[in-house]
């Protein structure tokens, strides 16, 4: 009979994408993530959590642009086949939503994205393996 025993604590990757996304710590919960529009505070500023190892780079944008677009493809295509809109209506409304929607969801993605790394332990996450 071996007791296992635990040298590093369990990261729940749902909680710490949650916590992202709320643009909170994904450690405690209750710090600020960023300390400006995308930029990831260097630490926590409640339980002092090293955010600044994150490489979130072009992943924010790509999922937040594939949310976007699949959202704004979907209701042009009801629109057309539900009422043959005039091409001056998408112009008038689904090109400031392709500039307005992917700009207020991207922080939320790349909280989450900061947050399943910091859980994965990924680059300089992983207290053991340092950058």
């Amino acid at each position: 009979m071996g007791v296992q025993v635990k040298t590093m604590e369990d990261r729940k990757a749902g909680q710490a994408m949650w916590r992202g996304a709320l643009c909170k710590c994904p450690n405690c919960g209750q710090g600020h993530m960023f300390r400006a529009y995308l930029k990831v505070a260097d630490t926590c500023d409640v339980c002092g959590e090293e955010l600044s190892h994150h490489r979130a780079d072009d992943f924010p944008p790509y999922i937040a642009i594939m949310i976007v677009g699949h959202l704004l493809v979907g209701l042009m295509l009801h629109m057309e086949m539900t009422w043959h809109v005039n091409p001056a209506v998408y112009l008038y409304t689904l090109v400031p939503l392709a500039i307005v929607l992917p700009l207020a969801i991207l922080p939320s993605i790349k909280g989450a994205i900061v947050g399943m790394q910091w859980a994965a332990r990924m680059h300089g996450f992983n207290p053991a393996h340092q950058d």
